[in-house]
């Protein structure tokens, strides 16, 4: 599948490191909470405000302020019950088998009806699924197993509980290939892992990203790089890209202002002329101090322009990492000049062609060394006591990844062969 070309144009003090504590769920927060059905949605938690949860109902915010990741909540009239934890003692280990049962008959006389009415007097979820299991027909010949997923079934159907999940980036990463894997490229979290480990990203590291996939590259190297670094985003928009993945991660605002930097396109040319902030302007000519803020906002705005523009040319950047909708071959024509020697340049793609192509070109051009190509696969199990197998429906691909090094191209330089006789006496120490 072809990709677009990159749209055209016409126109070191250390950083102090920034502490990331995601243990405990604070105002502000965007917290990713798991339903009993599996889905997980991620909730705005803001103080003195109700939190609303699909089907499930709403509760205070309040409540969640302040408690750990990880805990299950029952809602009880918008109040919010924390429940124990379900270890795997409590899981039934059992012979049976997944015998068939035809439920083809009238096996639950408890009509929707007379569950509407109980629901609607208060009757806890437990109850009503207490009676279905009494007066089903069928339940007392299951299985185990078949026991087991039919009070599953129904605690997903009838249980206002829901189960916190702390925002690490594997756990963003998998909320949003459920939610909408197409936003962020096909990108599974071990095909994230790959791409960070492929690109040594490492805290106080200067790196380059180019981000397609809502900001869920540049979240993974921000929370690698721990708030100690540089991080260039290249955009194509003119403001500074709304990444919505880095939201969910909750970083700290200083965590984020002192690692990552923009540009878009028409900026990261050396033959771009920016627009200067009038400087020649007198005290007197400011006629009012709306106007004297509004030169002093773009006069920040250039410096940090300019600034951004001065670390991209100074080059000698530690790897460059690609998730783009754009032809890859042109960016990394574009961006590799900058990089030093032995950077890691990492491309993805969903689709194999772009970057087979790439990697035919990278083979044949001076100054890349080893280009390959891999493609992850990945296969999820359950795991409980005797029966831990793989799961039924496994998720399709996470995209193609190119991985080259570039190496400094020196025409003058030569291959030197030792004599196997004089390599002795080298070893020895005797020349």
């Amino acid at each position: 599948m072809d990709s677009p070309s990159l749209p055209s144009t016409s126109t070191d003090p250390a950083v102090p490191s920034v502490h990331l504590d995601l243990s405990e769920i604070q105002s502000g927060h965007n917290v990713l909470v798991k339903q009993p059905n599996g889905d997980v949605r991620s909730i705005k938690i803001d103080r003195d405000s109700t939190v609303a949860v699909g089907r499930l109902g709403s509760f205070h915010a309040n409540e969640l302020i302040g408690q750990p990741y990880g805990f299950s909540y029952e809602m009880i009239e918008k109040k919010l019950k924390i429940l124990p934890v379900r270890t795997l003692d409590e899981v039934e280990d059992t012979d049976a088998t997944n015998e068939l049962i035809n439920d083809g008959g009238f096996v639950q006389p408890l009509t929707i009806d007379e569950i509407h009415a109980l629901k609607q007097a208060g009757v806890h979820a437990s109850e009503i699924i207490k009676k279905q299991i009494e007066q089903h027909a069928n339940y007392s010949l299951k299985t185990e197993y078949s026991k087991d997923k039919y009070r599953k079934r129904k605690e997903a159907k009838y249980s206002k509980s829901f189960t916190t999940i702390e925002p690490t980036i594997h756990n963003v990463c998998d909320y949003w290939f459920n939610k909408d894997q197409n936003r962020i490229r096909d990108i599974r979290p071990d095909t994230l892992s790959q791409m960070l480990t492929m690109g040594n990203i490492q805290p106080g590291g200067r790196y380059l990203v180019v981000d397609d996939a809502s900001g869920l590259v540049v979240a993974a190297i921000l929370q690698r790089l721990e708030g100690s670094g540089t991080l260039i985003a290249i955009c194509d928009t003119d403001s500074p890209p709304a990444y919505p993945v880095v939201a969910n991660m909750n970083f700290p605002p200083a965590m984020v202002q002192l690692v990552l930097k923009t540009l878009n396109w028409a900026t990261s040319e050396q033959s771009y002329i920016p627009i200067h902030a009038p400087s020649d302007v007198t005290e007197d000519e400011i006629r009012s101090d709306r106007q004297k803020a509004r030169l002093k906002k773009r006069k920040f705005v250039h410096d940090i322009l300019e600034n951004t523009r001065e670390e991209l040319f100074s080059g000698e950047f530690e790897a460059l990492i690609v998730a783009s909708q754009y032809e890859p071959s042109g960016i990394v024509d574009r961006l590799a000049p900058y990089l030093a020697g032995s950077a890691s340049i990492v491309v993805q793609s969903p689709h194999a062609q772009p970057v087979i192509d790439l990697q035919n070109k990278l083979r044949n051009t001076p100054g890349f060394l080893g280009a390959s190509l891999t493609e992850g696969w990945l296969r999820r199990y359950q795991v409980l006591p005797g029966r831990t197998h793989p799961t039924m429906n496994t998720p399709g691909s996470g995209g193609y990844i190119l991985h080259v090094i570039k190496v400094y191209d020196d025409p003058s330089a030569n291959s030197v062969i030792i004599p196997r006789s004089q390599k002795a006496k080298v070893d020895c120490g005797e020349v």
